[in-house]
């Protein structure tokens, strides 16, 4: 059923934030990622069983380039970046603000018509996000201060790949896009995690938790995510961005003892109305509510 799989890949997607949370401090934000794309790259790497899929990647491979580094390499470095500091539901509330990058980077920069209700959105979302900073344990230090400025960078990344993807990948396999994106970031990335791997031994429970970001967050939640948008459409996929933040709050309470804030709720509220607004996706959302 879409609405069970829907759930399951927000399960999915929001546990990411919490094995970021737990491998970023032992493997290091550039290193982890290598990882987590190379692993899905190679979950991935059965689109290319067809000579038409074969040379569709190698006519677009410069596209994929930049996909795999504005949505992939770029944003999921950025994400461990802020997990060496910021809690994981903290972090999944903030990445539900890419709806409200692609719309101002589609207005800005790719010509796309914005509406006065996304605009509303974009005000109401901005204010989100200043609750939800207002009053979490921890923010006071520098630090801190600049991981949710890099946090808040990769659903900008996010946003604009949105774009870029629909401006110059049009008619390619979905599915190709995940797989070319995921190898052109794990190759732009594999020479930096040399550099900075670690140079003590890594626990077998972090493996464990690289392994899942990178076959089940990111290799199985891309195909979960596409079949999704094969059976009901992109729109009704897309809508998985408002149960992310749930179940990044859920996974680090269980997990990791993560407190729950009272600005962390309204916070996420407020992002969600915005979003939902920016994005034309009101209706959505308070059928989701319902159900």
């Amino acid at each position: 059923m879409p609405f069970i799989e829907l759930f399951l890949l927000a399960a999915i997607w929001g546990a990411s934030f919490l094995f970021l949370r737990i491998a970023a401090p032992e493997f290091g934000p550039v290193p982890l990622i290598a990882l987590r794309v190379g692993i899905a790259s190679l979950v991935l790497l059965p689109v290319l069983r067809t000579v038409t899929a074969r040379a569709q990647f190698r006519r677009k491979l410069w596209p994929l380039l930049v996909v795999g580094v504005t949505n992939s390499a770029l944003p999921f470095t950025l994400f461990a970046v802020g997990a060496l500091h910021l809690g994981a539901g903290f972090e999944a509330i903030l990445n539900a603000t890419t709806p409200l990058w692609a719309a101002v980077l589609g207005a800005t920069l790719f010509g796309a018509p914005i509406s006065r209700a996304q605009i509303v959105g974009l005000g109401v979302g901005l204010l989100g996000v200043i609750v939800l900073v207002s009053d979490q344990p921890g923010l006071s230090q520098g630090a801190a201060h600049w991981a949710v400025a890099a946090v808040l960078l990769a659903p900008m990344s996010y946003g604009y790949a949105v774009h870029y993807t629909r401006h110059h990948l049009a008619g390619v396999d979905p599915a190709l896009t995940a797989f070319g994106s995921q190898l052109t970031a794990a190759a732009l990335l594999a020479l930096p995690a040399a550099f900075t791997w670690p140079a003590h031994a890594v626990r077998g429970d972090i493996w464990a938790a690289v392994v899942a970001l990178g076959v089940l967050c990111t290799g199985l939640a891309y195909v979960l995510y596409f079949r999704l948008v094969a059976q009901v459409g992109a729109a009704y996929a897309a809508s998985v961005t408002f149960l992310i933040p749930a179940f990044g709050m859920l996974w680090g309470t269980l997990f990791l003892r993560e407190p729950v804030t009272g600005s962390m709720l309204a916070g996420c509220a407020i992002i969600l109305v915005g979003t939902a607004l920016a994005s034309g996706q009101w209706k959505r959302l308070v059928g989701l509510l319902r159900a």
